[in-house]
């Protein structure tokens, strides 16, 4: 685990399914084109892969 990672909220969760939505909102993102920083640990990674066409990773 090398630090952080920075995750943004690039599309909005409103017509996703409710599972993904409650994804979203366990990263803490609220808003469109939030960023967040996380802990660069498999559970927040995997949240990540869970939602993809929703999320980017900012550099």
């Amino acid at each position: 685990m090398a630090g952080t990672i920075r995750i943004k909220l690039v599309r909005s969760p409103i017509c996703a399914p409710e599972k993904q939505k409650r994804v979203v909102r366990g990263l803490g993102l609220r808003k469109l084109n939030q960023v967040v920083e996380r802990p660069d640990a498999p559970e927040f990674r995997g949240m990540v892969l869970k939602v993809p066409h929703l999320l980017a990773i900012v550099e």
